[in-house]
């Protein structure tokens, strides 16, 4: 874990910089205002987060890395991979004027997003994988964040060795990335459990471990201090930087 840590921090604090920006882009009213449509948005986002670089279709490793904690075992999660995921809902609540509960169906009639991508893990290797799915900006444009919104917390169905339950976090700049996509097939397939069934976040402008598997609810946030560690993720809990830019 102390090799994983220097090597986040490391990368992540020379982007501190573009971080502050973020924040400053989040205080702003027309974030949450253009959710998921405004044009000029994305290029303001674009110029300070930078858009990652797309792929071929013949660079894509059709056999995607999986890492990461263990696939969930647990009888809830069982359930829903052996009901192929028919009941599975995605809540959306917290700081938002209109909670959703949206089912899978719900999302990939939604569905709008498809690139290549590169996957940059903390340990240091990467995989191009073919992501399709929804805009996160479409999803949270749905439920409305309120005016005091900040952040999206993202709750996943594992848990670390410890028992601890695994979660992310993004401010509302990052998510309003035309490239932050609420992720449900990887290389022309729905995304089977070892990568992040039904629903994964993939934010290819950010380390690997910002990309939450197994996502089941987006609880929207004035602050993250009162959410588990207060440090916005699992790892970021355990010493890894909030912001990972690439």
């Amino acid at each position: 874990m102390r090799r994983r840590i220097f090597i986040a921090t490391g990368t992540a604090a020379a982007l501190a910089g573009c971080a502050r920006i973020t924040n400053a882009l989040n205080e702003n009213a027309a974030i949450h205002k253009s959710l998921g449509a405004a044009e000029t948005l994305n290029h303001v986002l674009i110029g300070t987060h930078g858009r990652a670089k797309t792929y071929r279709d013949s660079e894509v490793d059709r056999d995607f890395r999986i890492n990461g904690f263990d696939t969930p075992s647990d009888s809830r999660y069982r359930g829903l991979v052996r009901g192929s995921f028919a009941s599975y809902k995605l809540i959306v609540d917290g700081a938002v004027e209109r909670p959703r509960a949206m089912a899978l169906r719900e999302l990939r009639a939604m569905q709008s997003y498809s690139e290549a991508t590169r996957h940059d893990c903390v340990e240091g290797w990467s995989a191009i994988g073919k992501w399709a799915g929804v805009p996160l900006a479409a999803v949270l444009k749905l439920a409305r964040p309120t005016p005091k919104a900040r952040f999206i917390v993202f709750h996943c169905f594992d848990r670390s060795p410890e028992n601890d339950p695994y979660y992310e976090s993004l401010d509302l700049a990052q998510a309003a990335h035309p490239q932050t996509v609420l992720a449900l097939d990887l290389n022309g397939s729905a995304l089977d459990p070892d990568h992040g069934a039904p629903v994964r976040l993939r934010v290819p402008t950010q380390l690997g471990y910002k990309s939450a598997k197994w996502v089941y609810r987006l609880q929207v946030a004035e602050s993250l201090h009162p959410i588990f560690g207060g440090a916005g993720g699992y790892w970021e809990d355990n010493g890894y930087e909030w912001y990972a830019g690439i």
